[in-house]
């Protein structure tokens, strides 16, 4: 299967290419992106088809900093039995502190005296999706691409 020093090798630099990215990341400034839009017409509901380089030239939509670096997504409206989706309204913003067990999640909470889905996430930019933040998975699967590669061509 593998050769000791090949492997060695090959592990070595898996293992600096992924402490490498996960400092990177940490020292990044988080950003969240801000907007509200109801309706069909809105570009802040979803999905978000938008990435940090493509709102510079869309109208209603930024990316913010973030002291805390939790950001979240609201859904209002989304449990009414109406055919058109005018009275949902999605809005994306920086909140100033996360849930107290600091795991992201979404679920249907009260807010501003309304019932509504939240969603709580912490990254840079990661409220784009209803899902988690793929940052850290995208590092670890580069990271062990040249340990598939190496026991690919010990085949």
């Amino acid at each position: 299967m593998f050769r000791s020093r090949e492997f060695k090798l090959v592990f070595t630099t898996s293992a600096v290419i992924v402490l490498f990215n996960l400092h990177v990341a940490e020292g990044i400034l988080r950003r969240c992106y801000q907007c509200r839009s109801r309706g069909d017409l809105g570009s802040c509901k979803d999905p978000f088809r938008f990435n940090a380089t493509q709102i510079e030239d869309e109208r209603g939509i930024t990316a913010v900093p973030c002291a805390s670096g939790w950001c979240g997504k609201v859904i209002e409206g989304a449990n009414s039995f109406r055919d058109d989706d005018y009275d949902i309204a999605t809005q994306r913003m920086c909140v100033q502190r996360g849930p107290s067990d600091s795991e992201d999640r979404c679920a249907y909470t009260v807010y501003n005296y309304k019932k509504v889905f939240m969603c709580f996430c912490q990254g840079d930019l990661c409220n784009s999706t209803s899902g988690k933040s793929s940052n850290l998975l995208t590092i670890l699967l580069f990271s062990l691409l040249p340990i598939l590669y190496a026991s690919y061509r010990n085949r």
